[in-house]
């Protein structure tokens, strides 16, 4: 944990670095012909601004002013020269039409950034078209999530608010050093795929203060994601938070030193989750640290599934590859919306190792909820409601 505690100290000092070192030059989206009115077409305005940003050999400011912009695919492209800081006081709109934003699986993109903060700001992705699409079972696009970041380092994003993603919200890929603070994501619970933030390929994610109410994971863990720390997480509606799911590929990066502490989930479909598809695969989880949690009518408080295997295709009769070792659950309480508060349903060739429950305390309609355990080994120790089965 102290390794983390570090981590996240640099972290301030670094972003309070690149908010207090005033940047000399300025850009303002509406002087390079944007419009405020959520109609007109403000991409190329806003390229233009990222593109003089990004030419700028001194700290930069793009500014959006109050006011909606409407928005298409965008692409803000590094390497840059120096840092910019993106400050928006108004709201991205993405276009009314779903599949304007095509099939390229993004709104917006940040790729190949370094030294980019992105301060306030509302994206309004408009995904409820989509999602009638997708229920209807017709041809739809693939799903366009609102704000990307792939290949960039030493990125700050802070009170951001995501509203009605059409797939997920923030997604972090291939990045290292990047702090979330104070985020919103807001999507009806039962919008498909919305997960609120998703990491993966990832090293150094710091999320804290961050309300995430959406229609799937509310943090998704992807493989090959390491010394990651979430606090201060407000959880809820949406699946939980989830390292997973995992395995799908045989070789595949493990994920390892990931860190929960002091959040609340409420009436979500899980809290703490590890997922794995039922197949074999040479990944892994280790070094956990679940602590501090409070659960109110959560359906799985604690769930480990190693069998998951979506429609039957392509794992049946096989088990995880995946290695689940040195997770702690720790200081957890609350309540359980079903009978079963704490769900390990291991892999059968890798049982789960050196698991740890310590000071458990989970009611189902106030008695004492159940337990089950599948091929998992571990102690347990201090007060454990329901009773340990490990």
């Amino acid at each position: 944990m102290a390794k983390f505690v570090v981590s996240y100290v640099v972290l301030f000092l670094f972003c309070t670095f690149q908010q207090s070192n005033a940047a000399s030059a300025s850009y303002n989206v509406i002087k390079f012909g944007a419009k405020p009115d959520g109609k007109t077409d403000s991409t190329q305005p806003f390229l233009k601004a990222w593109s003089a940003a990004c030419g700028s050999a001194s700290p930069s400011t793009i500014n959006v002013p109050k006011g909606r912009y409407l928005l298409k695919a965008t692409v803000f492209r590094g390497p840059c020269k120096n840092k910019i800081t993106v400050q928006i006081d108004g709201t991205l709109v993405a276009p009314t039409d779903y599949r304007a934003l095509g099939n390229s699986g993004y709104w917006i993109l940040f790729i190949k950034v370094n030294r980019v903060s992105v301060f306030g700001g509302t994206l309004d992705a408009k995904g409820a078209g989509f999602w009638a699409c997708r229920k209807s079972g017709q041809n739809c696009p693939v799903g366009a999530r609102s704000i990307t970041f792939n290949w960039a380092n030493d990125i700050l994003i802070s009170g951001l608010t995501s509203i009605n993603s059409q797939s997920m919200h923030l997604v972090i890929n291939s990045c290292n050093n990047v702090l979330v603070r104070n985020v919103r994501v807001i999507a009806p619970d039962q919008s498909p795929n919305t997960d609120g933030i998703h990491v993966q390929t990832s090293t150094g994610v710091t999320i804290t203060g961050s309300t995430l109410q959406t229609g799937d994971d509310c943090i998704s863990i992807g493989p090959s994601t390491r010394n990651m720390l979430m606090s201060s997480i407000k959880c809820g509606p949406g699946h939980g938070i989830s390292i997973g799911s995992l395995g799908k590929d045989f070789n595949e990066g493990g994920v390892e030193n990931i860190t929960l502490t002091n959040s609340i989930f409420s009436g979500s479909d899980n809290g703490v989750r590890i997922k794995s598809w039922a197949r074999p695969s040479n990944g892994f989880v280790r070094n956990v640290v679940f602590q501090n949690l409070i659960m109110k009518n959560v359906r799985n408080p604690i769930i480990v599934d190693q069998n998951y295997c979506p429609n039957n295709q392509g794992c049946p009769r096989q088990s995880s590859g995946v290695k689940i070792s040195q997770v702690t659950y720790r200081n957890i309480q609350g309540t359980s919306a079903s009978p079963e508060a704490v769900t390990f349903d291991c892999s059968s060739s890798n049982p789960c190792r050196g698991i740890k429950l310590q000071d458990i305390k989970l009611t189902y309609m106030n008695t004492a909820a159940t337990s089950s355990c599948k091929n998992i080994g571990g102690t347990s120790s201090g007060v454990l409601m329901p009773e340990s089965c490990i």
